[in-house]
């Protein structure tokens, strides 16, 4: 199929790179232009302006998926909405608040196109190990894009589309608020190995026997376990760990339907501290586990 990728940061390209080496055309947009040089070695065809996206596509139905940042995804909209064409298809594959993917859904429905929401894992390791996408918005664009996602999800990711509009970030923001508590317990669970009464524990041989057959085998403790391996004591490594949304809005939606999450309260709040200087060995180690998964800086500024 035919699709336009606009925003080529870690996930965007490895995105365009994927789709491009299984024969998709790939149009390849972004603000800066290197990363557009950069996707045309690997056979995506280089758009360096908006007009260029919406000139590609001549008489055949424009499908662009934005890859961005959820803080400016209402103004890259406003500009792509006024000048693609009707019937396109506008699909949003980063992790936006899915109440606002409900609004915008409609906003462009009123210009007479469709808005599909992504919710995307996988991270640095989606190119080789195939993408978790959740996906929200109407079924017919859904089937439209779907060999797009079949491509993105090989070899061992997986899609399902999960209902209307907000659907899909609604499904990938739950994911992300989980994934805050299961860090947080590893985290913890090493801290207590490190800092607990035997002083000399090999805490990425833990890690490596626990992935052996036990209830906590997991990739994330996988990724854990290396970055120990690697990085024993964490050096260099402050202890300020990001939230980038995710969780904040489940704890919003759960207060507003009166759903306890204390896990996951407690896992965010931790976050939150950590930026005003509460750091630990096990703060470093949700920004190790963040850097290993996600390619997110060691060291965020606060």
């Amino acid at each position: 199929m035919k699709i336009a990728i606009a925003g080529l940061g870690r996930m965007g390209t490895q995105i365009t790179q994927k789709l491009a080496e299984d024969n998709h055309q790939v149009i390849a947009h972004n603000r800066s232009k290197e990363p557009i040089k950069e996707a045309t070695k690997f056979g995506a065809l280089p758009a360096y302006e908006k007009a260029d996206v919406v000139k590609a596509f001549a008489n055949q139905q424009l499908i662009v998926w934005l890859m961005i940042p959820a803080e400016v995804v209402d103004e890259q909209l406003a500009e792509w909405l006024a000048i693609i064409p009707k019937d396109s298809i506008v699909i949003d594959g980063g992790n936006s608040d899915y109440r606002l993917t409900k609004k915008r859904s409609l906003k462009v429905a009123a210009k007479g196109s469709a808005f599909i929401d992504v919710g995307t894992s996988g991270g640095v390791w989606g190119y080789k190990n195939g993408f978790s996408m959740m996906v929200g918005g109407d079924e017919k664009s859904f089937k439209e894009i779907e060999p797009a996602l079949k491509t993105l999800a090989k070899p061992n990711g997986g899609y399902a589309h999960f209902g209307p509009s907000g659907a899909g970030h609604f499904v990938k923001m739950v994911h992300n608020a989980i994934e805050y508590g299961m860090m947080e317990s590893l985290a913890e669970g090493y801290r207590m190995l490190k800092e607990g009464p035997y002083k000399s524990l090999d805490l990425a041989t833990a890690g490596a026997v626990w992935q052996k057959g036990s209830v906590v085998n997991s990739w994330l403790n996988e990724l854990t376990r290396q970055a120990l391996a690697e990085n024993p004591k964490l050096s260099g490594i402050d202890g300020v760990v990001a939230e980038s949304g995710e969780a904040r809005w489940t704890l919003e939606t759960a207060k507003d339907i009166g759903l306890p999450m204390p896990a996951i309260q407690t896992a965010f709040d931790i976050r939150l501290k950590s930026q005003t200087g509460e750091v630990n060995f096990a703060t470093k180690l949700l920004a190790a586990m963040r850097n290993k998964f996600g390619g997110h800086d060691l060291n965020p500024e606060k």
